[in-house]
């Protein structure tokens, strides 16, 4: 049960007392974040607090991260989440190739590293199943160019769940969802042939084979080589774009 405060304590003591009863708050409501705390009236009201104290208080743990407040929505408990606010949509049209590519760069080499510490066996199951499948897909008779994006978006995905980091990996989703953009998945389809297909389906046997034999390092290597050889590839296509505009 909530504590509540004498109204006849001092005024200069109150933003405190409602903190203190506000972490208690919180604490009980950590095991339910998407559900919202009671409205600040309601807060005053129960704790026998102005308005403006349990402001002051929210303030506080909103600061340390313990809570978080959306126009309209409400107050919940935890860490303000990944802004929902810039769509995919909106995030693609603000970035270009060169920082999605810097981005991925740096990212998923860690991730493939990640995954060589801490990918369990049916993890390791999972990847290898996923890129035996990304190769089929690419080396089918027909071009399927969806299929191909399909396979090694969950190949890519794969590793990344294998890292056990959630923080990476919603980050990674955030780039990857990038890819449902048409402008940039004519880019890649493009620059794909033949041979940068075999190309990539040998990048992703060492990137899975690291992983498999849990060396961090050589995991890491691969996945920035591979990375590094999909960048050439793509720049090559803008840079025959950019003469034929010329």
């Amino acid at each position: 049960m909530m504590e509540r405060f004498d109204t006849d304590a001092p005024h200069d003591n109150s933003s405190k007392l409602a903190l203190d009863a506000l972490r208690q708050m919180v604490a009980q409501h950590a095991a339910f974040p998407q559900r919202a705390l009671p409205t600040e009236r309601d807060l005053a009201v129960d704790f026998g607090v102005s308005r403006r104290a349990i402001r002051r208080a929210l303030a506080v743990l909103e600061a340390e991260g313990q809570i978080w407040r959306r126009q309209g929505k409400g107050t919940f408990v935890g860490p303000t989440p990944p802004s929902a606010a810039m769509s995919f949509a909106k995030l693609s049209s603000r970035t270009n190739f060169s920082e999605v590519m810097e981005a991925r760069l740096y990212l998923e080499p860690a991730l493939a590293s990640l995954a060589a510490l801490r990918a369990n066996g049916e993890q390791m199951a999972i990847l290898r199943r996923l890129a035996e499948r990304t190769t089929r897909q690419q080396h089918a008779t027909e071009i399927d160019a969806e299929g191909i994006e399909l396979w090694d978006s969950a190949l890519h995905r794969g590793i990344a769940e294998a890292a056990g980091n959630r923080l990476m990996l919603d980050i990674f989703e955030m780039l990857d969802a990038i890819r449902l953009d048409p402008t940039w998945r004519d880019l890649r389809q493009r620059a794909r042939n033949t041979d940068r297909l075999d190309t990539y389906s040998h990048d992703h046997d060492d990137i899975v084979s690291a992983i498999e034999t849990r060396d961090p390092v050589k995991a890491a290597t691969a996945m920035r080589g591979h990375l590094r050889a999909l960048q050439q590839a793509l720049d090559h296509v803008i840079q025959q774009d950019l003469e034929a505009s010329v």
